[in-house]
């Protein structure tokens, strides 16, 4: 498990990147979230990744605080320094950071945006690689 790395990761999800710049409404980017079925969006500024744009930053910085997601940008509430990888990171890696409550973590090559990780996808991924070992196992077994 210690040897794959998050490019291995990227090669199994869809290439689609759902980038908005920060001065989308808080609104507009929920409604592409509703749309799109995501859980956050990354944020782009003259061709940079700027930022993240979470669930999270929407509940936690708007509703609790009563403001209205018509009024604020994204780039007045998204994370701007998030926790990121490389896509040449180990995935146990990439299990640790998110330990500590990070959901998503932007993958970064030479500064330049390559894919999100969620949580979700390395559970997945970690659940297919352990199948398969298993079932490398069980096809030795089998053969003796």
């Amino acid at each position: 498990m210690n040897s794959k790395q998050v490019k291995h990761l990227l090669q199994q999800k869809s290439k689609n990147l759902f980038t908005i710049p920060p001065d989308m409404l808080v609104f507009d980017a929920i409604q592409l979230m509703v749309e799109k079925n995501l859980g956050s969006l990354l944020v782009v500024k003259d061709g940079k990744f700027a930022g993240l744009f979470t669930e999270r930053d929407y509940t936690r910085k708007v509703i609790v605080k009563g403001r209205s997601s018509r009024e604020i940008s994204v780039g007045e509430i998204m994370e701007t320094h998030p926790s990121t990888i490389t896509s040449e990171d180990n995935i146990s890696d990439c299990m640790a950071k998110m330990t500590g409550g990070v959901r998503y973590l932007p993958v970064l090559d030479n500064n330049q945006l390559v894919g999100l990780v969620s949580i979700g996808d390395l559970v997945k991924f970690i659940i297919e690689e352990q199948k398969n070992i298993i079932d490398n196992l069980q096809d030795y077994i089998t053969r003796q």
